[in-house]
């Protein structure tokens, strides 16, 4: 397999219903669709936690959140271990970041690049203290806001998200100096990950009362658990929601997903224009879904298909054109993708990394594997952990029941078989496989450890919760609003 460039594109909270090759009956995404229909669409990709900081160091590492104990939004990556851009790097790739990233802060050699473009961290360098305190879950009041502001308009976001592709279009243009080795570029935007603001010209493109409703909505038709239950009362997204604010909300979206598809089509072409197409591959990927309403949930943070499934396309030399793979895969399969395509050579030290190189899973490749995608952040009562054993998804939560879906027959998770008898020797298995990759109650215990040792360095619970938190780490040059 010849070694080539490659583009990953990273968007941030990213439904993978709502894309038009995925199956979406009216969202418009013509890039992503012609990306898809180049090469392979992977239809059973995970996060390996449905959160930014654990997944993106999830991605950058190759490693579970429970092996990297980056747990949630204000314990991030900080250079402790080291990622696929200090490998390619010490074999003279280069290796260029432009957008988000969401470590520790901006350190370009530590980080794994040569250089940062236009990057976005947890702010301050501390991120998310809120999200630390789990024994007696706070009511996040700014959570409130996403209904109400949501509509046209212009926001932090979408202005940063323009800069991305102007940038990552100029990277591109000069491109040419590296051609001693193939190159790694990473492009991180945020659409459409909230506020719900979608540019006017493609907020239009959704007519509210033509929106999907969205699916478990209504009052009596919501799933109870403790989990959930109390990931409801903590992230109080829904509160303020009328009939009239969801489909706003759904129709914004609709918009930033569209808004996103334009810029990431921006690229593409300027990686024709710059005759880089036939010696590049790409890949489009999220660092999580968000639940967009199902079950009376938005957001992220559950291991809901929604919310832990991700859309994940490959297109370039020597992929499957017109492929659709069903062999479940992660973020973790990024870092020896990357040291595949550049035609890296394997570091010793990588052997353990649970990751196998997309391009040969989109080839054929099914690695014995379990895949795993974990939670220990924000509005989590307890750790909770996600397999797939063939067509069942089963999800395990330290003290409380658990949760398996038959995702053949049950594809939207309306009939959770946790606690049904029939299938207790298939929820015995699936805990087995479990436990074969992690130790759940030890995981568990170790994020409760390591997150209140970071309460009490800033200065214990009370003082966080005077503190406040932001809804969103705000983009480069503008500051957080605490709430």
């Amino acid at each position: 397999m010849q070694p080539t460039n490659l583009l990953f594109i990273m968007s941030d909270e990213h439904n993978k219903h709502v894309l038009g090759c995925y199956g979406h009956p009216t969202i418009r995404t013509p890039n992503f669709d012609t990306l898809a229909a180049r090469g392979t669409r992977f239809t059973d990709a995970y996060t390996n936690s449905p959160i930014c900081v654990p997944a993106r160091a999830s991605f950058a590492t190759g490693q579970y959140v429970n092996q990297t104990r980056y747990w949630d939004n204000a314990i991030a990556y900080d250079g402790r271990i080291p990622t696929w851009g200090h490998r390619l790097m010490a074999q003279g790739h280069h290796v260029t970041s432009i957008g988000k990233l969401h470590y520790v802060d901006s350190d370009p050699k530590r980080n794994g690049f040569d250089e940062e473009v236009l990057p976005l961290h947890i702010v301050n360098g501390v991120g998310d203290l809120l999200g630390l305190i789990r024994d007696e879950l706070p009511r996040r009041q700014g959570s409130t806001k996403l209904g109400p502001e949501a509509g046209p308009g212009e926001s932090e976001y979408t202005h940063y998200d323009r800069a991305i592709a102007d940038e990552a279009v100029k990277w591109l243009s000069n491109a040419s100096q590296y051609r001693d080795k193939p190159w790694a570029l990473y492009v991180g935007f945020v659409s459409p990950h909230f506020p719900l603001i979608a540019p006017p010209e493609f907020y239009a493109m959704y007519p509210e009362n033509q929106v999907p409703w969205p699916g478990m909505y209504n009052a009596g038709e919501r799933p109870q658990h403790p989990f959930i239950d109390a990931m409801r009362k903590c992230l109080c997204f829904d509160e303020p929601f009328d009939e009239a604010m969801v489909r706003r909300a759904i129709a914004a979206y609709m918009g930033l997903v569209s808004f996103l598809d334009d810029n990431v089509g921006k690229i593409l072409r300027a990686l024709e224009r710059n005759g880089l197409a036939e010696s590049t591959r790409v890949v489009y990927a999220t660092d999580h879904g968000d639940n967009l309403g199902t079950r009376g949930l938005w957001g992220k943070s559950t291991l809901y298909e929604e919310s832990a499934g991700i859309p994940l396309l490959m297109a370039g030399p020597d992929v499957p054109v017109l492929n659709v793979c069903a062999t479940p895969v992660s973020l973790v399969d990024g870092f020896p993708t990357f040291i595949h395509a550049l035609g890296a050579t394997t570091d010793a030290r990588d052997a353990h990394l649970p990751g196998h190189s997309l391009l040969d899973i989109a080839q054929g490749f099914v690695p014995k594997r379990t895949i795993l995608s974990e939670y220990h952040a924000t509005g989590a009562l307890t750790g909770s952990y996600m397999i797939r054993h063939g067509k069942y998804k089963y999800i395990y939560y330290v003290g409380l029941p658990p949760m398996l879906f038959d995702l053949e027959s049950d594809p939207k998770e309306r009939d959770d078989l946790g606690r049904n008898p029939a299938f207790a020797s298939v929820r015995t298995e699936c805990e087995a496989r479990l436990r074969s990759i992690v130790d759940p109650e030890a995981a568990n215990k170790q994020a409760r450890s390591d997150q209140r040792q970071y309460i009490e360095k800033y200065g214990g619970r009370e003082a966080i919760l005077k503190r406040g938190t932001f809804r969103y780490s705000p983009p480069p040059g503008t500051k957080a609003a605490y709430y």
